[in-house]
C-alpha cells in the first residue's frame, strides 16, 4: 500500500438473504461483519431478511436513500433455485451495473470450488452513489470475495485504482 495515501473508512450495511438462518447462525453476514470491522470500515447497519422481493427491495431502497451508508453488502439469494432473487431484486435499482464483479469473483472462486463457481449470480452496481455487492451465501464465498476483491477496492490505499477514489464522482451527470 502507497504511504502516501491515508486508509479512509466507509459506513457499510451488510444484508444476509435466507429463509433459514437466524442472527445467531448466520455465518457468512458475521464474517463480513467481522472482516470489514478488522480492516478497520464502520458496521452502519446489518439485518437479516427471507427470500421476498418486496421485503428486499424496500431493505436495499432504504439503505440506498441513507446518504450515511456508502456501501452494501448481501449474502445469500445469488444461486440459481427458485427462491434465489437477490440479482432480480439488486438490478433494476442499478443506476450503473459493475459487470467485472461478478466476473471476477466466478473467477477467484473457480480456484476454490471449480466449475461450481457457474452456480453463483454474485453481482455489483452502483445505486445512488452507493455501492451494492451480492455474495453468494456461503461463508468461504463471502470469504474469497471480501479478500480476494472488496478488501483492496473498498480501500482508498489500493492502487493503481479503487472505488473509493471514485465515490465523489458516482452522483455525477
Amino acid at each position: 500500500m502507497p504511504a502516501d495515501k491515508e486508509f479512509i473508512p466507509l459506513n457499510i450495511a451488510i444484508l444476509t438473504v435466507s429463509d433459514s438462518r437466524t442472527l445467531e447462525t448466520d455465518t457468512s453476514g458475521q464474517l463480513l461483519v467481522d472482516r470489514l470491522t478488522d480492516a478497520g470500515h464502520k458496521l452502519a447497519d446489518r439485518a437479516l431478511l427471507p427470500d421476498d422481493r418486496a421485503v428486499l427491495t424496500e431493505q436495499f431502497r432504504k439503505w440506498i436513500a441513507d446518504d450515511h451508508i456508502q456501501v452494501v453488502i448481501s449474502t445469500g439469494g445469488t444461486g440459481l433455485t427458485g427462491r434465489d432473487i437477490t440479482p432480480e431484486v439488486l438490478t433494476p435499482l442499478f443506476d450503473k451495473e459493475i459487470p467485472g464483479f461478478g466476473e471476477l469473483f466466478r473467477m477467484v472462486s473457480f480456484k476454490f470450488i471449480g466449475t461450481s463457481t457457474l452456480q453463483s449470480r454474485a453481482l455489483g452496481g452502483i445505486a445512488n452513489g452507493t455501492y451494492l455487492f451480492a455474495l453468494p451465501g456461503s461463508t468461504g464465498a463471502c470469504k474469497d470475495g471480501w479478500d480476494n476483491i472488496l478488501n483492496e477496492q473498498l480501500d482508498a490505499r489500493h492502487g493503481p485504482c479503487n472505488f473509493v477514489g471514485i465515490m465523489g464522482r458516482l452522483k455525477e451527470q
